[in-house]
């Protein structure tokens, strides 16, 4: 039986992987913020098949209550085969570039959150000697935009730091994975316009599942964000700044 951490399980992306990995008698241990969705979302996995679920809170940004969170799903599975991180937040960027402090905060939640608990994750999975620890990034994190800047910047340090993770545990049987999904239509993208580009959840995280069994190293989903985002990297910078989107 596996045994998964979901770290923001109760997001849109996470919810559906711990789905697929419910059915297939997984051992699942939710962390986030709201109790009675976790509980709810726990009575659904145990429906749909789960071999047990647990469930613990968290505010991310607390970056001292890490160490007792992790410790706690650790003891309560019997060890870690595949930990996923999918909290976030993303925030409005016109008010972020009125706000300093704002978008500070939004950088700490998207970025330095996520990297301290890699952080941790790491040292355990690497004292293991096993496991799997993959984290959702973004196609925004691979080149700065106007319309995005904080969120942009945050997930270009956790795929840099994901990617620093590779090196380090690479011959100690640790696979990373880094996640870069493009528009994803869930409630935190309720009020945008929907195009030809937005997946559903669902599609994201059968993706992400098959990734996590194929021990990829980075996955772009759907899969045409790679040849997009190789074509946006490549513009010149004299072309890309004068862009709009």
């Amino acid at each position: 039986m596996q045994k998964i951490l979901i770290i923001g399980a109760t997001s849109a992306i996470a919810t559906a992987c711990a789905r697929q990995w419910a059915v297939r008698g997984a051992a699942l241990y939710l962390i986030g913020r709201d109790p009675g969705r976790l509980a709810a979302l726990a009575d659904d996995l145990r429906v749909r098949g789960a071999g047990a679920v647990d469930t613990g809170t968290l505010d991310v940004d607390d970056l001292a209550g890490h160490e007792a969170a992790l410790a706690a799903a650790r003891q309560a599975l019997g060890g870690i085969d595949i930990a996923l991180l999918a909290h976030g937040t993303l925030p409005d960027a016109a008010a972020c570039d009125r706000d300093a402090a704002l978008a500070m905060a939004h950088f700490a939640t998207n970025g330095g959150s996520t990297i301290a608990l890699m952080h941790r994750l790491a040292g355990l999975l690497e004292a293991q000697g096993d496991g799997t620890l993959a984290v959702i990034s973004s196609v925004a994190g691979d080149r700065g935009r106007a319309s995005n800047a904080i969120y942009g910047a945050a997930k270009a340090a956790v795929s840099a730091y994901a990617s620093a993770l590779r090196q380090r545990l690479g011959r100690s049987g640790v696979d990373v994975l880094t996640i870069k999904p493009g528009f994803v239509d869930t409630p935190m993208t309720a009020a945008f316009a929907k195009g030809a580009l937005w997946a559903r959840p669902e599609a994201v995280a059968a993706g992400i599942v098959r990734a996590v069994e194929r021990r990829r190293a980075v996955v772009y989903l759907p899969w045409f964000w790679r040849p997009v985002m190789t074509a946006i990297k490549a513009l010149p910078e004299f072309v890309f700044r004068r862009l709009k989107f």
